[in-house]
């Protein structure tokens, strides 16, 4: 059997590695359009800053001992570009040749690419966008003379990137065209303290104005808005990705409303025999109970051990779903959500209550505790939790969200949350845990 992953990023490996363990004898081959698999994009600020002293070490896997240690061939800078469904094969041009590789069970793991909007003057200016490690090393040299720039964009990219431009020296302007940062994971409670954590860095925050135009203007490069110019000195995009699907319409695989790959639970697409897995697809909300899609490392990983596990044994595992668990920061502020906001569940017409508490992260009379904002959401009618954020500025944060998460998965009410058996001890939590707290506070008196 000939097992053939395109994609060689989380997902893509995920798979080719699951292939490989529960079909020993097969032949697995993963096709990496670049010089680097395993790749983590996630960790591209923090090579920008400096803070990962170089962009090699965003990969947990060398080709070279990748297909060592797991008897898969690795073809990197190699470019799928085409795919023959009736012939099983794919076509992958590497090294100026193209050749035809046969396959029995194909999976597609091609990820997802930065937007580039359609703004006046944006082909001659081109702006810094990032989703390769490799990217870095011509970005650093091309940021290392600029003293002021901009960021168009604050959600989780834009926000990352003005940290690590920060981080540089650099003067940052960050415009963002909604009313406040991350607009869309995050409700105003807690998009407002991240603003001001910005603001406090010298970042100069620029809400509710779209970026227009770019033009140039001798060596550096004008940003217009609908009220403004502002001339800085280079000019980075983080506004979003969208699925990288132009090889799966070639073979024909349908895409669903979101404009992402359709799978089943097994990473099935609609061809027989060609599975999807990673931003590239669509994934199903557990609250929301239909097809959304939510490109993030996490659920990439899960759904590529799927996709390679029913590439060979049909049927062995299957793919139960997301919650949407998101976590970023800036600086030494922590951000994390999962399930839905208040604002996302309204609009799903969904009849919610919330509240928004602070509370301490230890004991009040323990030193290092902080102070973290947890903001819950529940269904009014029933009392079940469909979501949390969390902000504060201690990593503790994502642990509250990873928590939360399993109680949105489990379908938890708020009185279910409020008799957890959260452990307590002075330099870990406070006896009422805050998650117990916005809890009970949703109860209004109830317990």
């Amino acid at each position: 059997m000939r097992v053939v992953v395109i994609g060689g990023g989380a997902a893509g490996a995920s798979a080719a590695a699951r292939a490989r363990r529960l079909a020993p004898d097969a032949e697995v081959t993963l096709v990496e359009a670049t010089g680097m698999i395993t790749h983590a994009p996630c960790g591209i600020p923090y090579a920008l800053s400096g803070l990962v002293p170089s962009y090699r070490m965003l990969r947990t896997y060398s080709p070279e001992r990748f297909a060592s240690e797991r008897r898969i061939e690795v073809l990197t800078n190699a470019v799928a570009e085409d795919v023959d469904v009736d012939g099983r094969t794919v076509a992958v041009r590497r090294d100026g040749s193209v050749q035809r590789i046969r396959w029995d069970a194909l999976v597609l793991a091609t990820g997802a690419r930065p937007i580039v909007p359609k703004l006046e003057g944006v082909e001659d200016v081109r702006p810094l966008t990032f989703r390769h490690p490799e990217e870095v090393t011509a970005a650093s040299a091309r940021l290392g003379s600029a003293r002021r720039v901009a960021v168009i964009g604050g959600g989780y990219i834009g926000v990352e990137l003005t940290e690590a431009l920060v981080d540089l020296g650099k003067e940052v302007i960050l415009f963002e065209m909604m009313d406040r940062l991350l607009p869309g994971p995050f409700d105003p409670e807690v998009s407002k303290v991240l603003e001001e954590a910005m603001k406090a860095a010298g970042v100069q925050v620029r809400l509710s104005e779209p970026v227009r135009y770019l033009s140039r203007k001798g060596g550096r490069v004008v940003v217009g808005t609908d009220g403004s110019e502002e001339e800085v000195d280079d000019v980075v995009v983080g506004i979003g990705v969208r699925p990288n699907i132009e090889l799966a319409v070639k073979a024909g695989i349908k895409l669903g409303h979101t404009g992402a790959v359709e799978t089943d639970d097994m990473m099935s697409t609609n061809v027989d025999g060609v599975f999807a897995a990673g931003d590239l697809v669509e994934k199903f909300h557990l609250v929301l109970r239909r097809k959304v899609w939510i490109p993030l490392a996490p659920a990439a990983n899960k759904e590529g051990q799927v996709a390679g596990a029913n590439a060979v044994v049909r049927g062995s595992l299957r793919m139960r779903g997301i919650v949407g668990t998101a976590v970023t920061r800036f600086k030494d502020l922590y951000l994390a959500r999962t399930g839905l906001g208040q604002e996302e569940a309204a609009r799903n017409g969904l009849d919610v209550e919330s509240t928004a508490i602070v509370a301490r992260t230890k004991a009040g009379y323990f030193p290092g505790g902080v102070e973290v904002t947890v903001k819950m959401v529940a269904e009014r009618s029933s009392g079940k939790v469909l979501g949390v954020q969390v902000v504060g500025r201690d990593p503790i944060v994502a642990a509250y969200a990873d928590l939360s998460a399993v109680m949105v998965e489990r379908g938890m009410t708020i009185e279910d949350v409020f008799f957890s058996d959260i452990g307590y001890m002075p330099a870990t939590a406070p006896v009422w845990h805050p998650l117990i707290v916005a809890a009970r506070t949703l109860s209004k008196g109830r317990f």
